[in-house]
């Protein structure tokens, strides 16, 4: 990408989620859970690691609400392992939601951003950061959302947000079901935010911003896909959580199944003729 192209006028706040895209083959959450830790009525990452934070990325300008939640993702991952705020800037999220998207101001689809992620890294402050693993939550299961975030794994939450959402937003209200054709799913309104928080209400996430409370309700309702997004089985809370040969096993199976098709593949050019 040669540069950023110029943001759309009248920017307040975009959308960048593009339809939720299913794949049988991902890892679940689930499969990799050990024995239920007992769960805080409330934690926030934000709250035991203060000054953390919350820029808009250029999510007000461009549609990178993807690649804005990976940056704010990014800034928690390394908080806990290097113990600092890394300096990442607005031009690092754009450089890589255009890099992704081919130079246009396309959204993106969740699911194969976080291939993107996993496989190739991205470049924040100079570094290039990559996942270990992301792995499915079905976000109807209360426990399961709260269990990743309390892991200081995190949250990545994609939304076809109501046009209610918007009002609740602008104003300081928490993000909750209402009733009628502002409270129904509006394709238009796709949305991907990272979620560091819970409360008795429901999650926190980072959009826009800020931070943003929302209903268990509205979870359930609005959310289309959610992912755990892991980078390294490196602390306590996730080694006592989360069963690290499981996910070792699934990873060497994706390494075999790739040199398999990459063999075949090339098996089949070789027979041309």
């Amino acid at each position: 990408m040669k540069a950023i192209p110029k943001p759309r006028p009248d920017g307040i706040v975009r959308f960048g989620k593009r339809k939720a895209k299913r794949d049988d083959r991902n890892l679940l959450f689930a499969t990799l859970l050990k024995v239920p830790p007992v769960l805080p009525a409330e934690y926030d990452f934000d709250v035991v690691h203060h000054g953390i934070p919350t820029p808009m990325f250029g999510n007000d300008q461009y549609g990178d609400c993807v690649i804005a939640g990976r940056a704010h993702q990014t800034l928690r991952f390394e908080k806990a392992e290097q113990n600092k705020l890394i300096a990442i800037g607005d031009n690092d999220v754009l450089h890589e939601y255009f890099g992704e998207t081919g130079g246009t101001d396309s959204g993106l689809v969740v699911l194969d951003s976080l291939k993107e992620w996993r496989k190739r890294g991205w470049l924040a402050a100079k570094r290039r950061y990559k996942i270990k693993a992301f792995a499915q939550i079905d976000q109807g299961k209360r426990s399961e959302v709260k269990r990743a975030v309390f892991m200081d794994i995190g949250v990545g939450l994609g939304f076809t947000l109501p046009d209610a959402a918007l009002t609740q937003f602008y104003a300081g209200k928490p993000w909750a079901v209402v009733g009628g054709k502002a409270g129904q799913p509006n394709p238009r309104n796709g949305h991907y935010v990272y979620v560091p928080g819970y409360t008795r209400s429901g999650p926190v996430c980072v959009t826009w911003g800020r931070k943003q409370q929302m209903s268990w309700a509205f979870l359930v309702k609005y959310c289309d896909e959610a992912y755990a997004i892991i980078d390294a089985i490196d602390t306590a809370k996730k080694m006592r959580g989360l069963d690290a040969g499981k996910l070792d096993a699934f990873l060497a199976g994706l390494r075999k199944a790739k040199l398999a098709a990459k063999r075949a593949t090339a098996r089949a050019g070789g027979g041309r003729g």
